[in-house]
This record gives C-alpha cells, sequence and structure tokens, in this order.
C-alpha cells in the first residue's frame, strides 16, 4: 500500500493488539504505516472484517511460525473471506521475557501466566531456572502481562514479548527465555483486493489450490505446474476444506511473481487444472533475497516461445 504524493488522507491499519504485541512489532516495519491510525483489534477475523468493510486500509495479521508451521485460523480466513490481497509480509524474531509486578523476584515465581503457544516454546528454560512452577494459560501473550498489572491475574509472573515493558511498568524478571533463538513470526499485510506491487526480483506469490478430485497422482499434477516452470515452492501445507472429510486445499507459496512470465504460465496451469485457485497477491519477500532459477525458464524463452507458435499459426518459414 503506498500514500500518492500529496495524499494527506489518514490510512488506518487494523492489528492484533493491544499494544506491545508482536503484530505491533511487525506493523512498525511498515514504512507507510508511521504516522497512521493503528487499531487493535482482538483477533484475525476481526481484522480482516475491518478492512473488507472499509474500516481499515489493511490488516497485520501472523500467517505462518518458524516452530509451530501455519496459522490455521489466518490461512482459513485468506481462503474464505473475499475481496482480500496480501500486499507485503514481514519477519518477526519470537523473543520473550518474564515479567512481573514491580520488586518482585524470580525466585518467588510459582505461578506462570502465558499463552499455551508461548509456554511450549519457554518450557525448557522454565522446567531449569522454574521447576517447581506451575502454568496459568492466559489468552494473549500482552494479556498474560496486562492481567498482573490490573490485577485481574492469579500469577506472579508472565511470559510476554519484550515490547510490553514500553508500555506497562513491569519487573523484568529474565529476558530471551525462548527455547529457540531462531523462532521467527512471518506476518503478512493484507488489503482490499488490489494490483499487486511491482515485481523486484525478490517476490513471492500466494495462492490456494483445491484438487479437482482425490485420486491417486493429483497431488503431483498439481506440483508439476511449478516443476516444469522452474518455480520453487517454499512453503505447500493443506488444510481441510470443511465440506467433507477427506477434502483438503493446499496452501502455496511460490517463489516468483505473477507479472514473471513462468509463474503466470504456472498460474494458467493450474487454473486449467483445479476447480478452484485463489490468488492471495504477488508481493516482495521480508528477507529481500532474489529468486534464482534456470536461464531456460527466464521470461526471454517465454516470450521466444510464443513468438515461435505465432509464426507457425501464421504461416511464416522457420529461419
Amino acid at each position: 500500500m503506498t500514500v500518492e504524493p500529496g495524499d494527506t488522507a489518514i490510512r488506518t491499519y487494523s492489528f492484533l493488539g493491544p499494544a506491545g504485541t508482536f503484530t505491533e512489532a511487525a506493523l512498525a516495519q511498515v514504512p507507510e504505516a508511521r504516522g497512521q491510525r493503528w487499531h487493535p483489534v482482538r483477533n484475525v477475523g476481526e481484522a480482516l472484517a475491518d478492512v473488507v468493510a472499509g474500516r481499515s486500509d489493511a490488516a497485520m495479521i501472523a500467517i505462518e511460525n518458524s516452530v509451530d508451521g501455519g496459522v490455521s485460523t489466518t490461512q482459513d480466513a485468506l481462503a474464505t473471506v473475499p475481496g482480500l490481497r496480501i500486499v507485503g509480509e514481514f519477519h518477526v524474531p519470537v523473543e520473550f521475557v518474564l515479567v512481573g509486578r514491580p520488586g518482585m523476584r524470580l525466585a518467588d515465581v510459582s505461578l506462570v501466566a502465558a499463552h499455551p503457544v508461548a509456554y511450549a516454546q519457554c518450557l525448557l528454560w522454565l522446567t531449569r531456572e522454574l521447576p517447581s512452577h506451575a502454568h496459568l494459560p492466559a489468552s494473549s501473550n500482552v494479556a498474560s502481562a496486562v492481567g498482573i498489572v490490573d490485577g485481574t491475574s492469579d500469577a506472579d509472573a508472565a511470559i510476554a514479548p519484550p515490547g510490553i515493558l514500553e508500555h506497562h511498568d513491569l519487573e523484568l524478571l529474565a529476558a530471551n527465555i525462548g527455547d529457540n533463538a531462531n523462532a521467527v513470526t512471518r506476518f503478512v499485510l493484507v488489503s482490499r483486493t488490489v494490483a499487486s506491487p511491482p515485481p523486484t526480483g525478490a517476490d513471492k506469490t500466494s495462492l490456494m489450490v483445491e484438487l479437482p478430485e482425490d485420486h491417486p497422482g493429483a497431488l503431483m499434477e498439481m506440483l508439476e505446474q511449478f516443476a516444469t516452470r522452474g518455480i520453487n515452492l517454499s512453503l505447500l501445507a493443506s488444510r481441510p476444506i470443511g465440506d467433507e472429510l477427506g477434502r483438503y486445499r493446499f496452501v502455496i507459496d511460490a517463489d516468483g511473481h505473477i507479472e514473471d512470465e513462468r509463474m503466470a504460465d504456472a498460474l494458467m496451469g493450474l487454473r486449467r487444472f483445479s476447480p478452484k485457485v485463489t490468488f492471495l497477491g504477488s508481493y516482495p519477500r521480508a528477507d529481500r533475497q532474489v529468486v534464482r532459477y534456470p536461464e531456460r525458464y527466464s521470461d526471454d524463452v517465454f516470450v521466444e516461445a510464443r513468438d515461435w507458435l505465432r509464426g507457425i499459426l501464421s504461416g511464416e518459414p522457420e529461419s
């Protein structure tokens, strides 16, 4: 999403709140969002509903975690809510801190509030440093800490994102308590359906694809649409469609942009093959890694092949 020169209208961005969440940290990476209105919401469905209804210009939502895999609620929503388009992706390192009320000491902690996912990602540290602790489940990473601040939680401490300390008066009991130092969450910025940003050479295309029928080799036939055009898949995951047992849609991230000849050709192949292909967007990769592919799949080769065929059809002599 871009702000046109001379356009002073305030943009609104929805994000999973309250302040201090990983989603807020992702939104902070969007240059166009700085100085605009940020609207905290309670869940992914509310964020996307804001976009569809026009209450927000875009929403930042988590779609994948390097430890836990795809965020199913986000994937299912993107597959079923029409009129949405991914326009960017952003990575946020998943770091956790243990916080308590001012004056609290680590040695005094016996009950720890944490979202179940965060708790699982810090379990080794907790077992080592607080072997006798008990877990109090919380609805979100921030809610675990807010409950301590406002007195609604019985917990002595909470697992939360580091950004929580910028918004609440809490005691830092321990930092970097996550068991996986390389954990990363991938977020996507979603707007109403617009043309994709222009290709940069370091792009990704996201799709949802349903198989036409369940038969031996059906998945391979779908994957061949990419393999025969030199397109690498960075994500392939299945989600139940929900209409009957055993029916799935596939979540796909493919390296490249829809304006690349090889990607456009693959999408047309998918369209002929599948009863339903949902194009979610082509956008710059968060890591800005240039997409590499064999020269035989370059745009020039596809264009030359089409020109060759047109020449045959028009009766031109072959050179």
